[in-house]
């Protein structure tokens, strides 16, 4: 399924259209505020498992990213950090960044194994972070990579439907995408490191 989502006043009602589809175990396709992704509820396990088989990933430690609405969710998944982590974090986000946190004794709950670290994002992009709300937890995510070596990203979503109809349970369509990725900050060890310089630019 299609659904047209305004970006910048995104309707309730197919909102919470698509968050049914997430609390029931579908996957859902997305904009950010970098490139499209696709992602699945947190707390549904075996659309984790479908996801981790799609993208030829170890279910249980697949190399996703949590999206969250605010840092609110912080302490529910990751070990504590430190005053100037967080005052990092909240000077970059919202924002086109995928802060690297340990994980807390949350995280076996809803993979196999554990897992020592978790990406964080909170992208500037009322569409997913509203999803987000409306579906109660954070959403597991990860992105659309375009196998063109031109196109790094597929940034139509009717493409992105034709491409992923037979897989996604909705995609929704907020308009065309980027194709540069976030930027990834590692935060694990104390100084933050930039580990890919995508479409965020860090403010320390």
């Amino acid at each position: 399924m299609l659904i047209k989502i305004h970006p910048e006043n995104p309707g309730q009602r197919q909102l919470i259209k698509v968050a049914e589809y997430l609390k029931k175990g579908g996957i859902a396709i997305y904009p950010t505020d970098t490139i499209y992704a696709m992602g699945c509820n947190l707390k549904q396990s075996k659309a984790i498992e479908k996801l981790a088989s799609f993208k030829g990933v170890n279910p249980g430690k697949p190399d996703f990213s949590f999206i969250f609405y605010d840092l609110s969710h912080l302490s529910e998944y990751t070990s504590p950090i430190s005053n100037s982590i967080f005052k990092l974090m909240r000077r970059n986000l919202p924002g086109p960044f995928t802060f690297i946190l340990k994980s807390n004794n949350q995280i076996p709950k809803f993979f196999k194994k554990q897992k020592k670290t978790i990406g964080i994002r909170i992208p500037d992009c009322l569409i997913i972070r509203e999803l987000v709300k409306e579906v109660g937890n954070p959403i597991l995510t990860t992105s659309i990579h375009d196998p063109d070596e031109i196109i790094e990203y597929t940034t139509d979503p009717e493409l992105i439907y034709e491409k992923y109809k037979n897989f996604a349970d909705v995609v929704i369509d907020g308009g065309f995408g980027k194709n540069e990725a976030s930027t990834i900050v590692d935060c694990t060890e104390g100084e933050p490191v930039i580990l890919r310089q995508g479409a965020g630019n860090l403010l320390y």
